[in-house]
């Protein structure tokens, strides 16, 4: 199969997917599925590497290749900030189902990957999917291509139009960090859909305006993510940004 990616660039599926962890850094609002723990090292894996890349103020999602082989080796994606309204969301196509393939570029050069605009949010957050736009729902997608462990491109009249992490919770970590080995908490879940109400809705927007009744929220889940006993590592990912905000507006 040969899939597109951005304008003109495309590459072919591969029966080979990366057997990285996917990292989800809560406070960056992004997943990355690379080697590399820390920016020395990701800068030299973009200039060992070729693909869609950051250049400046510019910053659209990334897939990295080997310059050798051709080989997907890497990807870093941008979750939307504002979710899309429940009823888009319930819209998203279930089928087909997520089959596991690496990619092979058909030619080494630089391309750009667009940022997707639209999240939709299924049911307990069990799944966090990413498009281009919501013309995507409108009809059937081709593909799923899970080039890692949860991690799956989604394909749309042979383009690439969107991807999606399923039990995102179970991913959380701050910047590089590997996240927990151990399955998440009961309480971690609830926790974490609580967090994306706040900021991928317009409760954000009440807590900026410092609306009370926005603002006794935002306190009560901080309270609840610093009062978890168990969990730590994926509660302090979560603290990470709710802390954040409580800082910048809680406490005026």
């Amino acid at each position: 199969m040969r899939i597109t990616i951005g304008d003109d660039w495309t590459a072919t599926v591969t029966g080979d997917p990366l057997h990285l962890t996917p990292r989800f850094d809560f406070r960056d609002f992004r997943v990355r599925v690379a080697e590399y723990t820390n920016v020395e090292e990701r800068g030299r894996f973009l200039l060992d590497t070729f693909g869609s890349e950051p250049w400046l103020w510019d910053t659209p999602d990334e897939l990295r290749f080997e310059k050798e082989g051709r080989a997907l080796v890497g990807a870093e994606f941008q979750i939307a900030g504002e979710a899309a309204d429940p009823e888009d969301s319930a819209r998203l196509p279930t089928t087909p189902s997520v089959h596991p393939g690496g990619l092979r570029a058909d030619e080494a050069r630089d391309f750009r990957l667009e940022v997707t605009t639209e999240l939709c949010r299924a049911p307990g957050d069990s799944v966090l999917t990413c498009l281009r736009d919501l013309d995507v729902l409108d009809e059937p997608l081709d593909a799923r291509i899970g080039i890692a462990p949860d991690m799956a491109l989604i394909v749309q009249h042979g383009t690439v139009v969107g991807w999606s992490l399923t039990d995102p919770v179970r991913y959380l970590t701050t910047g590089f960090a590997a996240p927990d080995p151990a399955p998440p908490a009961q309480t971690t879940r609830l926790l974490f859909t609580a967090c994306m109400d706040v900021i991928t809705t317009p409760l954000l927007d009440a807590v900026r305006r410092r609306d009370p009744a926005g603002l006794a929220r935002l306190r009560q889940l901080d309270h609840g993510l610093r009062s978890q006993r168990e969990d730590r590592h994926r509660a302090d990912a979560l603290l990470a940004l709710i802390g954040e905000l409580v800082d910048d507006y809680g406490n005026g």
